[in-house]
């Protein structure tokens, strides 16, 4: 419970609410303790919150000018709907005009959506204004300066602590990569339907794609503006590490069912594996707790002890069931093992980069990094590929635009409190998917009533003013800490903060938490219902476009891996840019099955299909990971002719998966060709057993070349069948979505 509190506050989050509440809390008091005057503090405090959105993890030039944005943005949207607030025919087109202008920007990405969503919040806000004191314009001044204050305040604490973001970052990778080896540990020994387990893969595959994409951009974008210094040597290595042991367990590709047929009767073979893999997965988490200073690194030497274990295992099942009877098993189990020595090397050293034992001459850079950061691309034509009713931002934009119009004629009519109250609810709970508004309805409202309780429960205890006072500030640090991890929690403090600042203000507190409650649920029933009527975006009408733009990735990067195969050296940049892509490209596809998932049922048409389409294509980037891999890290011989033969059928199939949606006709190969290729792989294989049993007969040790080459032949040979297999069915599947 302790070491949670003190991680907590240790957390970038925490000190990122602390950083708000800073920002918020100085200006108010200067301004009332110099001005008598709460109007100046109150501008600037909104101002600095309105950039908040726009603070999110990345590199510090593309936090700069985001942030940036959102000041021009909110300065120019206070200022216009301030001043024609009381002018209802010019409002409300005024309304329409912005609501769906400022939305619809979010075309250019996640960053783009949130300066979006800095702009609404001040649309909204500025209703708030009331005052006697300044002018509208003033108030937009203080707006802006608010916005300039905490632009100061972040980017100082990043040059300052530059080290607070990259480590929070790299903690929640380890604990995301450890959380995502121990699943595969238990799909390992899962007897029963492993659906459960897989989709929790996909979800943690998502989270983790969406990690290594800001850590690349923050310590790339370190190393371009600093240079290359020792630290960001090691934070590059370290995320290197990271990254193997990610796609050595994607890598991992294996047929659980063809596992489960194989040691039926030997349960203790794969349990040992089972054991070992929570034990890598232990050793992440306490890699991220060295990290965060938690726990002094301890290298500890149960590998080993392990390891040992595993090979006496695979040795009494090579005397149980004998050669060459137990030669694909046994090669199967020493390959799983090779792989988890790997993993076990990645870890020592990532544990040795910590501790600083490579020297500085060892650490080499990433060629062409700044490749691997992805592009945003601000070029104006995606306004108008855009505008039009089939993109889901244009009818995400069309769709809030009308709802909070709604919200705002309803507001009007019922004459209530605080009625923009509920177009703040509506702008914060309504995304253009229909799973993620319902998610956020449902955690608003909770939230939003739990608060209200509590303030209740307080108010009924105590009037003293100091008690709200120091209520509502540790609320807002709490709240916005939470709102990212747990939305409904941090709803539930907001409210709170919310409902206690109007205390200081006026004396019927009861009343305020009535109104705040009544809006909230009128906000959310608005959003609700504008997100599931008004055009809505369903999951199972896009799934077949993601399949298609994962399988270009799946062309590009089998590509690549056969070029490699061919050459010698290190891999091209072209290759690793390719294995990234096909990375995030699955991930977008997972979360896309995430979000199905979530939608109706009437709307989750063909869901069995999609799911079996999402898994198969899963196990096609293990496997092409998995021979990847291989080729990447053993000796190997030529490549040979089969391989080109299965490599060219596969990409045929791929193909076909990609004009399904075109006229464009891929035509068929011969499928005698592939028979030829297979019955081939097959001799050589088996004339390099009997080989090898004539000198086992002959106490004739094996030799290297050998070693390699029976190796190579049946994973290779393994891996190609199970993509041309897999490929095959992704062909069969995509005719009927």
């Amino acid at each position: 419970m302790i070491n949670a509190f003190l991680r907590y506050i240790k957390s970038l989050q925490f000190l990122k609410a602390l950083l708000i509440a800073i920002a918020m809390a100085i200006p108010v008091f200067v301004s009332v303790y110099f001005f008598d005057s709460i109007d100046i503090g109150f501008g600037i405090a909104l101002g600095s919150i309105l950039c908040v959105p726009a603070d999110t993890n990345g590199s510090l030039n593309h936090k700069f000018y985001g942030i940036l944005s959102s000041i021009v943005l909110t300065f120019t949207i206070t200022l216009l709907v301030g001043y024609f607030s009381h002018f209802l025919p010019i409002l409300v087109p005024l309304l329409v005009f912005l609501i769906f202008t400022v939305s619809y920007i979010s075309v250019f990405g996640f960053r783009a959506s949130l300066i979006s969503l800095s702009g609404l919040l001040a649309l909204v806000l500025a209703f708030a204004y009331d005052s006697s004191e300044i002018s509208i314009l003033q108030h937009s001044i203080c707006i802006a300066i608010g916005g300039i204050w905490y632009l100061t305040l972040t980017i100082s604490t990043q040059v300052l602590f530059p080290q607070v973001q990259t480590d929070y970052l790299f903690v929640n990778l380890l604990e995301k990569t450890a959380d995502f080896i121990k699943s595969r540990g238990d799909l390992l020994i899962a007897k029963d339907d492993r659906t459960v387990l897989l989709e929790k893969n996909f979800v943690l595959q998502t989270e983790i794609n969406e990690l290594h994409e800001t850590l690349r951009e923050v310590i790339l974008e370190k190393r371009a503006n600093a240079g290359f210094s020792n630290r960001i040597r090691r934070q590059q290595l370290v995320f290197s590490r990271i990254m193997e042991i990610y796609e050595l367990a994607i890598s991992n590709a294996i047929d659980y069912k063809k596992f489960d047929d194989l040691f039926e009767n030997h349960p203790e073979k794969i349990d040992e594996f089972k054991v070992l893999i929570y034990e890598i997965s232990n050793h992440l988490k306490h890699l991220s707790k060295v990290i965060l200073k938690e726990e002094k690194l301890n290298f500890t030497n149960s590998f080993d002890i392990l390891l040992k274990k595993i090979e006496n295992q695979i040795e009494l099942y090579e005397l149980q069931v004998g050669l060459p009877e137990s030669r694909e098993e046994v090669i199967l189990l020493l390959n799983y093992k090779t792989y988890q020595e790997k993993q076990i090397q990645n870890l020592i050293d990532i544990g040795r980069i910590l501790t600083k034992y490579y020297k500085n001459d060892k650490i080499r850079g990433i060629k062409d990094a700044e490749q691997f950061i992805t592009p945003i691309d601000y070029d104006i034509k995606k306004l108008k590929d855009n505008f039009n009713i089939k993109s889901p931002i244009f009818r995400h934009s069309l769709r809030l635009t009308i709802t909070t119009i709604v919200g705002f004629f309803i507001g009007n009519l019922l004459e209530l409190q605080q009625s923009y109250w509920i177009l703040l609810t509506i702008i914060v709970i309504m995304r253009p998917s229909y799973s993620l508004t319902k998610d956020r309805v449902k955690s608003r409202v909770i939230g939003t009533i739990l608060g209200a309780l509590v303030g209740v429960a307080i108010v009924l205890v105590t009037q003293n003013t100091i008690i709200y006072a120091v209520i509502a500030l540790i609320s807002l640090v709490i709240g916005f800490s939470l709102i990212k991890q747990n939305y409904r929690n941090g709803a539930a403090f907001i409210t709170l903060y919310v409902i206690f600042m109007y205390a200081l203000i006026s004396s019927n507190v009861l009343e305020v938490i009535q109104f705040r409650v009544f809006d909230t649920l009128i906000g959310a029933v608005l959003a609700f219902v504008g997100n599931y009527l008004l055009w809505p975006v369903w999951e199972a009408k896009n799934m077949k476009e993601f399949l298609i733009d994962t399988v270009k990735g799946f062309e590009t990067y089998l590509n690549e891996i056969n070029n490699f195969y061919h050459e010698k050296g290190e891999t091209a940049t072209s290759y690793n840019l390719a294995r990234k892509q096909a990375f995030l490209k699955v991930g977008n596809l997972n979360a896309a099955y995430q979000r199905l998932m979530q939608e109706p049922k009437s709307k989750k048409e063909n869901s069995a299909l999609i799911y079996d389409v999402v898994t198969i294509s899963n196990t096609f980037l293990s496997s092409l990971s998995a021979l990847s891999m291989f080729i990447k890290n053993n000796e190997r011989g030529l490549a040979p002719e089969q391989f080109e033969i299965y490599v060219k059928h596969i990409l045929t199939n791929l193909q076909h998966v990609i004009s399904s949606n075109s006229s464009k006709k891929i035509d068929s190969l011969d499928n005698q060709e592939l028979k030829t290729a297979e019955r081939n792989y097959s001799n050589y294989y088996k004339d390099l057993s009997v080989t090898r049993d004539l000198e086992i007969k002959e106490g004739i040790p094996i030799s290297d070349e050998l070693k390699i080459a029976l190796h190579e032949t049946q994973l290779v040979f393994g891996q190609v069948q199970w993509l041309y297999s897999l490929s095959t069915n992704l062909v069969q599947k995509i005719g009927k979505l």
